[in-house]
């Protein structure tokens, strides 16, 4: 009989583990031999990782159409699936490690943060109760406890390590619902009429994710009011008020005030201490709670700096404050920490215990299931307690103090050339800036010919910039005008790294002078 392909090789196959022939797992002599190999091509990885291009020039479907349609049936050597990884997956990776990596908000997936994804893999705890692993939880809680120490943050706050912001204000504003008494919990919000319409504040230059909880929650986007800015993109306080107090009058209910600690575009920092009294005052004239959540999921970690702690002003009146190591404290994605002041209503919007997850444990246990969304939870704390012990809160401190002053440079390079503009103050690590030469062409049929025509030139220049592969930025539009960003924030951007993506946009710049085509 011919041989059947889709069966597994015969025993003593050199090309086969001796596990993979039963019904075990990878045997440990195997999966030393291959761990070696992998941490060893991590290593290179990351040593390498600076010579590669940024952006993986392929087009949708070109990964896809390299991999099988099927998976496969009979075992294949582990070396066939390394070597698909470097021939296949690495030419369509985006490599966020890597030191140009300028988009969105730069981020590093450090050295002892790997190692703890590793080790947190190997062990492959489910943290949904204290008893299903007591380290996880406890460990949990006191790192939680750590960086709120870092941070200067109350004692009352504790903490829970979710997967990212989004689903962490998603769990503070179903607490705010809660908050608000209105036996959200059993009933629901389907067909009620008892129920006036619910709204969320927040700044026009806040996060998707408030929007997203709201349709998450039931109130619609319609219940997000967005409030106007002032010239330096921060929550206006009178304008929040004004827009609260009419909402009143026309029968909605306040439910929860959202400003920002470094916004995502601009990286502002909305005024939290006078925000908190508008919500005080406002609170006590409607006669009912409205919410304090402060999102500084990119902008928090800068008050690890005690020179910068002035962005958490106010946080300390805040009924819940989110921050992400995995954006600015060199965590592998994905790890954002929550912190809520009363614990107990975000356990009454969640908590359910069915008879299979009772336990007779102490009272005093936390079980983090009750915390939010997830039943199954990831050992996340291990990698922040291996980040926060490798490099110390004053080696945290000076990374983060380093990245203010490359952004810094950047901007001043940004004002020194006579063909670029800063446009938003340089408050953290990122950099907002345009092109604005004199020989732009303008576009006819517009309203504003040269606006049209700066838009156009600096859609062209970022597309220059990112296809080159060398670097990569990302863009934003304030007050109506379309402009660069370019983060910094990476443990492996040097200065002479900075300096040639400065030199980088510089020189697609010039070449798009000397390509009118392109303009």
């Amino acid at each position: 009989m011919a041989a059947d392909p889709n069966q597994p090789e015969p025993v003593g196959s050199p090309d086969l583990d001796a596990g993979q022939l039963g019904t075990g797992d990878m045997d440990v002599e195997a999966f030393r031999r291959h761990g070696h190999e992998v941490i060893d091509w991590i290593a290179d990885y990351l040593d390498h990782v600076g010579e590669r291009p940024v952006l993986p020039s392929v087009a949708p479907g070109d990964i896809a159409r390299k991999l099988p349609d099927a998976p496969p049936r009979a075992p294949e050597p582990f070396a066939d699936a390394m070597r698909d990884l470097d021939d296949v997956i690495m030419p369509g990776i985006t490599h966020w490690n890597h030191p140009a990596f300028h988009a969105y908000f730069a981020i590093t997936g450090s050295g002892p943060g790997i190692l703890g994804e590793a080790i947190a893999a190997a062990l492959n705890v489910n943290g949904m109760l204290w008893r299903t692993s007591p380290s996880a939880t406890e460990l949990e809680e006191v790192v939680v406890g750590w960086l709120r120490q870092l941070l200067g943050l109350p004692e009352a706050f504790r903490g829970v390590i979710n997967d990212t912001a989004s689903v962490s204000t998603l769990v503070a504003l179903a607490a705010a619902r809660e908050d608000a008494g209105l036996d959200v919990r059993d009933r629901g919000l389907t067909g009620r009429t008892d129920l006036p319409p619910l709204r969320i504040y927040t700044s026009e230059q806040a996060h998707s994710s408030v929007e997203k909880a709201a349709i998450i929650l039931g109130l619609g986007r319609d219940g997000v009011r967005t409030i106007e800015t002032d010239d330096a993109f921060r929550m206006d306080p009178k304008a929040l008020a004004v827009a609260i107090e009419e909402d009143a009058r026309f029968g909605f209910r306040p439910l929860a005030i959202v400003p920002t600690v470094g916004t995502t575009s601009t990286t502002s920092v909305d005024p939290v201490a006078a925000i908190a009294d508008v919500r005080d005052r406002v609170s006590e004239d409607l006669g009912h709670p409205i919410w304090l959540h402060v999102d500084g999921a990119y902008g928090g970690m800068i008050a690890l700096c005690e020179e910068h702690r002035w962005v958490l002003d106010g946080v300390e009146r805040a009924d819940s404050f989110v921050t992400n190591p995995h954006k600015w404290l060199f965590t592998p994605v994905d790890c954002s920490t929550l912190y809520v002041r009363d614990v107990e209503t975000l356990t009454r919007a969640f908590s359910i215990v069915p008879e299979y997850l009772t336990t007779d444990d102490d009272d005093g246990v936390t079980d983090y299931m009750d915390w939010g969304v997830q039943l199954g939870r990831r050992f996340r704390a291990l990698k922040l307690w291996l980040v926060l012990r490798y490099f110390g809160s004053d080696g945290l401190a000076e990374r983060i103090r380093g990245h203010v002053e490359q952004a810094r440079s950047v901007a001043a390079w940004v004002e020194q050339h006579d063909d670029l503009e800063v446009v938003a103050d340089v408050v953290m690590s990122t950099v907002c800036f345009r092109a604005v030469p004199d020989w732009v062409l303008e576009v006819e049929d517009e309203d504003d010919p040269r606006e049209a025509g700066l838009d156009r030139l600096n859609r062209a220049l970022l597309a220059r910039i990112n296809a080159s592969g060398e670097a990569f930025l990302s863009h934003t539009v304030l007050d109506g005008r379309y402009v660069l960003r370019l983060a910094t924030g990476n443990l492996r951007t040097t200065d002479e790294r900075l300096e040639a993506t400065c030199a980088l946009i510089g020189r697609e710049l010039a070449a798009l002078r000397s390509d009118g085509a392109d303009r």
